[in-house]
């Protein structure tokens, strides 16, 4: 694995748990207190990867399981040499809105795609990098979807069955399972206290 001057921080959770919004709060304590950070999300980062993105979340879009893997990995390799690798580099804080444990939950649990595949697509991304800390915001799917009003319809995954999000969260559950690397926060807090538990785990 290689080492790396930087620090790679991602946050994990099911949809509404409160991932975006505590990447602007982070965003703007980075900035206050003078912290040279990158904040940056899954799929995206990039002009290729933010296209796959509009593809994948596509409503309109009639993809294959494998198809959506694929596209997932294609971006994610456009987002770390691009983005990810280039900045931990320069020795900066990086912040990630879902990253590999996300393609585990989803297209692993959810999609019910080859867990050993998935796996192997995983660990050669971490060849690339490594992830110093992950944080997984917990909270039920039909919690995180009350909490925003419902599922977005014009987004592909947001507006998949609630069926589908349930096998995702008890993904999400069975890899912060015995793994040092997660940090497991509950999300019904109020944001500031969340903010505050991110912040005192990794000594910023």
């Amino acid at each position: 694995m290689q080492s790396n001057i930087g620090r790679l921080i991602t946050l994990e959770g099911c949809e509404g748990v409160g991932k975006s919004t505590q990447i602007e709060l982070l965003k703007a304590y980075c900035e206050e207190k003078k912290i040279d950070a990158v904040f940056t999300r899954e799929p995206g980062g990039t002009i290729v990867a933010e296209k796959i993105r509009d593809i994948i979340l596509d409503t309109n879009s009639d993809i294959e399981r494998m198809t959506e893997l694929l596209l997932y990995s294609a971006a994610r390799v456009e987002h770390l040499f691009k983005i990810i690798k280039p900045a931990l580099e320069k020795g900066k804080l990086v912040f990630c809105d879902r990253f590999i444990d996300s393609t585990t939950a989803y297209q692993g649990y959810g999609r019910g795609i080859d867990l050993g595949f998935i796996e192997y697509l995983n660990k050669s991304m971490l060849k690339i990098v490594s992830i110093d800390t992950t944080f997984f915001l917990d909270l039920s799917p039909e919690c995180g979807f009350n909490r925003k009003g419902g599922a977005d319809k014009n987004d592909r995954i947001d507006s998949e069955s609630l069926d589908f999000h349930e096998r995702v969260y008890k993904g999400f559950k069975e890899i912060v399972k015995n793994n040092k690397r997660i940090v497991t926060i509950d999300a019904k807090q109020d944001k500031y206290k969340i903010l505050k538990q991110i912040c005192k785990s990794i000594k910023i």
